[in-house]
C-alpha cells in the first residue's frame, strides 16, 4: 500500500559523508532521511517502509552557517572507573573543547515523499496493510509522531 505525504522545513541538512569535518549537505534529501521523516511519523516492528519517490516541491537553495561544536565526548571507559571507584571527573570545559565549523545546509525546503511499507515477520496475527494505512493516514491528519521528525541533522 502506498501513501503521499508532503513535508517541508525552514533548514536541512542531509550531510555528505565524503565531507564529514565541514558538513555540506546534498541538494535534495536522501531516501534514509525520507524514511527516518515516515518512521517519526507511524514506527510499527510489523512494517518496513520503503521510499519509493521524493518529489522536490521547493527550488533548492543554501544557507552558509558558522557553528560552534565541542570537539571532544566522555567515553564511556570514563564513565566506568568513575562509577566502579566513586571518585573522577566527567566533565568537559566547553570553552576549552570548542572549534568552529561551516556548515552549508538547505533552506525552507518542501518535498513530497511516495513511499509504501512491507509486512515483516514480526507483524501481529491481527495486522494487515489496510489497519496500517489507516493509522499513518489518520496520524499524518492529526499532525501526530513518535518523535520529532526532522530533515538529517537534528539540530
Amino acid at each position: 500500500m502506498s501513501i503521499r505525504v508532503e513535508v517541508w522545513g525552514d533548514y536541512a541538512l542531509f550531510t555528505k559523508p565524503e565531507l564529514k569535518a565541514e558538513r555540506v549537505s546534498y541538494d535534495v534529501m536522501t531516501p534514509s532521511a525520507a524514511r527516518g521523516i515516515l518512521d517519526a511519523i507511524f514506527w510499527h516492528p510489523g512494517l518496513k517502509w520503503q521510499v519509493d519517490r521524493i518529489f522536490v516541491r521547493a527550488p533548492i537553495r543554501f544557507l552558509n552557517l558558522r557553528r560552534n561544536e565541542v570537539k571532544a565526548t566522555v567515553n564511556a571507559g570514563s564513565v566506568r572507573t568513575v562509577m566502579n571507584r566513586g571518585e573522577g571527573n566527567l566533565w568537559l570545559s566547553a570553552p576549552d573543547e570548542i572549534q568552529q565549523r561551516a556548515a552549508l545546509l538547505l533552506r525552507d525546503v518542501r518535498y513530497v515523499i511516495e513511499a509504501h511499507f512491507d509486512m515483516t515477520n514480526r507483524a501481529a496475527p491481527g495486522d494487515n496493510p489496510g489497519k496500517f494505512q489507516d493509522i499513518m493516514k489518520r496520524r499524518i491528519q492529526k499532525g501526530q509522531f513518535y518523535h520529532q521528525p526532522y530533515f538529517g541533522c537534528r539540530e
